[in-house]
């Protein structure tokens, strides 16, 4: 899949596309949880792109409640046990997430790879597809539905399932992708494009290898950007160049 042309025909640079969110974007200033004004602001930006025509679907992180890799070190966990736990905390914030933008006026659904049918849809390739068709939003909830995968990798499986044009990675208070943490190191020097091999072979910390590796080999753009930044999914869009671009480069 190459970088698609300037502008589709409804007047935006991509038709399709999978947001990734990370949990810890979510607790704003907070050592916990979910901020409301911050996840409110999310609702938002998902909405006003959805009306400008593109088709989005989504998948948030678990972080801001329970992070399995962490967690199982800490609390003697066995890796697959905190991995599920991981999981369950992703289908609370994608519920919470759902019941924003809907009071916000637009049709959403929330797919969960673990069957839990009383809160969810199980996720289903083409009914999502379905779903974003009809304009409806649509939350990947529940990891892979396996451990040792992170929502980076769910992001690149389901954006690859429902064909995006791209993944945005929504960061929280960095403008894409730095040579070194810019939060540390004011000599930092962003990048604006990068190939998945400039990724894989400096170890930029992105995503995880296998998110990386797997957009890769179905040719998936990745598009690094600051969500802190005012209506930066809309900006983007409608074509306006954000933050570090890494995909086939022709």
């Amino acid at each position: 899949m190459n970088q698609p042309s300037p502008l589709t025909p409804k007047g935006i640079k991509y038709q399709r596309v999978l947001l990734k969110i990370s949990g810890e974007a979510l607790m704003g200033d907070q050592g916990f949880g979910i901020k409301p004004e911050v996840i409110s602001l999310v609702a938002d930006e998902i909405v006003e792109a959805a009306s400008l025509g593109c088709d989005v679907a989504v998948v948030v992180g678990g972080g801001n409640i329970f992070r399995g890799v962490q967690n199982s070190t800490k609390l003697g966990m066995d890796r697959a046990a905190a991995d599920y736990v991981g999981m369950l905390a992703t289908i609370m914030n994608s519920l919470i997430l759902q019941e924003t933008v809907k009071s916000k006026g637009m049709q959403v659904r929330v797919m969960s790879a673990i069957g839990m049918d009383r809160i969810a849809e199980p996720y289903i390739r083409l009914k999502a597809v379905r779903h974003l068709e009809k304009g409806r939003v649509v939350i990947f909830a529940g990891g892979t539905g396996n451990p040792f995968f992170s929502t980076d990798t769910t992001s690149a499986l389901r954006a690859a399932e429902i064909g995006a044009d791209v993944i945005m990675m929504a960061k929280n208070g960095v403008d894409g992708v730095y040579d070194k943490d810019p939060k540390l190191c004011p000599d930092a020097v962003k990048f604006d494009t990068l190939t998945y091999d400039d990724v894989l072979m400096k170890d930029l910390k992105v995503m995880d290898q296998t998110a990386v590796t797997l957009c890769k080999e179905t040719r998936l753009p990745i598009l690094v950007f600051d969500f802190n930044r005012h209506r930066a999914i809309t900006k983007i869009l409608q074509g306006e160049k954000i933050g570090t671009y890494i995909g086939p480069l022709s």
